[in-house]
C-alpha cells in the first residue's frame, strides 16, 4: 500500500536520495529540502510503501514568473505570493503507475484552493512536460525556466 503523509525532518536523507535517482542534473542538495520543509511544512509530503520512502512532493506559495533558483536557498516565501508553486514531485520507479502522482497533484490543487490561489505553476524537467499536460497543465510560451530541456507550465484552478 502507498500513502502520502506529511514530511518530517527525519525524512530529508531519503528525499535527497530519491532526488538524486530521479532528477539527475536537476537534483538539489538536502539543505534545499530542509529549508522548504521549515518555510512551508504544509506543502511537503512523503510517499511511503511498506515503510520505505518511494517519493516526495514539495510545494509552496510563490510570486512572479521566475521559478525558485534550483539548488539555492530562497530564505523566505514571497509576501504577497500570487500563485502556488509545485516545486518538485519525484517518484521512484516502483511508485510510478500506482496513482501516486495523481494523488499528489490532488494534494497540490487542494492546498492551492484552500490558500486562495487561482493558479499552480511548475517547471517540467527531463521531458516530463508530456506527463504534466496529461494532468491538466499547459506550457507557457513566456515562462521562465531552468534553461534548455525545461518547460514552464501552469494550471488554472
Amino acid at each position: 500500500m502507498s500513502d502520502w503523509r506529511p514530511m518530517a525532518a527525519a525524512d530529508i536523507p531519503a528525499v535527497a536520495a530519491i532526488s538524486d535517482v530521479v532528477h539527475g542534473a536537476y537534483t538539489e542538495q538536502a539543505a534545499v529540502y530542509v529549508e522548504r520543509l521549515q518555510l512551508y511544512p504544509a506543502g511537503c509530503w512523503l510517499l511511503e510503501r511498506d515503510g520505505k520512502a518511494i517519493g516526495y512532493l514539495i510545494s509552496h506559495p510563490w510570486a512572479g514568473r521566475q521559478p525558485p533558483v534550483l539548488n539555492h536557498s530562497i530564505q523566505a516565501l514571497p509576501k504577497p505570493a500570487d500563485h502556488y508553486y509545485l516545486h518538485d514531485l519525484a517518484l521512484l520507479t516502483d511508485a510510478r503507475g500506482s496513482g501516486a502522482a495523481q494523488a499528489a497533484i490532488g494534494i497540490v490543487r487542494d492546498q492551492a484552493r484552500t490558500a486562495g490561489y487561482a493558479r499552480i505553476a511548475l517547471t517540467a524537467v527531463n521531458g516530463a512536460d508530456a506527463f504534466w499536460v496529461r494532468n491538466g497543465f499547459t506550457a507557457l510560451t513566456d515562462g521562465e525556466t531552468y534553461g534548455s530541456g525545461s518547460v514552464a507550465m501552469e494550471q488554472l484552478l
